[in-house]
């Protein structure tokens, strides 16, 4: 693999100019390519190669990771965004799925069901182009550049303020059903309520 160094700038290169900076790079270059014998003369055929990365200093490599094991899922699996049909109009997996691409980027695009999407959208999908979903993730193969989700429900037209905040509320798992009766009963029942004059003196007026 190529090697590719870089140059650090200070003062001191500024002062040198360009042919300075040449100069250093040339000599990191040669320091590379050449053997660390006393002699310095170049490796041979059988011996270790430069440009084995286990031979260069761990500046000029990248560190590189793979997930292997997911310990807590902190997202939700559910985003918002549009419903469109594949590109490739020939494969069988037009005939399967829509694509789902969410409002946020940081989440992946994903194959849903048409089963799951409404019962006209294959033959009028421009009617949907600025309808908003709720889609949950369930799956994301490894061969695959994309997911696989599950369309949980409509929102309605994209831009308007119910649909979108009830997107975001869903994302980010919060609960936004009723109250139940019994959580309802803990509010004062005789309406409307007042602040009592003794109740007020005791605390700090923020309003």
């Amino acid at each position: 693999p190529d090697v590719i160094i870089e140059a650090q700038f200070d003062d001191n290169d500024a002062e040198h100019g360009q042919d300075h900076l040449q100069d250093v790079l040339t000599d990191d270059i040669k320091k590379l390519s050449l053997d660390t014998g006393e002699k310095g003369e170049t490796k041979q055929d059988d011996g270790p190669k430069v440009d084995d990365p286990r031979l260069l200093p761990d500046k000029f490599l990248q560190r590189t990771a793979k997930v292997v094991y997911i310990l807590e899922k902190k997202h939700s699996r559910a985003a918002t965004g549009f419903i469109k049909l594949l590109a490739d109009r020939n494969s069988e997996l037009f005939k399967r799925c829509a694509m789902f691409s969410p409002v946020d980027h940081r989440v992946p695009r994903a194959y849903v069901s048409l089963a799951d999407c409404p019962p006209d959208f294959v033959t009028r999908p421009e009617d949907y182009s600025n309808i908003l979903f709720i889609c949950r993730i369930v799956d994301w193969k490894e061969d695959s550049n994309f997911a696989t989700g599950q369309l949980a429900k409509s929102l309605g037209q994209a831009g308007e303020i119910e649909p979108e905040t009830e997107g975001i509320l869903t994302e980010y798992g919060v609960d936004f059903s009723d109250f139940s009766p019994e959580a309802l009963e803990c509010l004062p029942q005789s309406l409307p309520w007042v602040i009592s004059p003794g109740e007020l003196a005791k605390r700090k007026d923020l309003r």
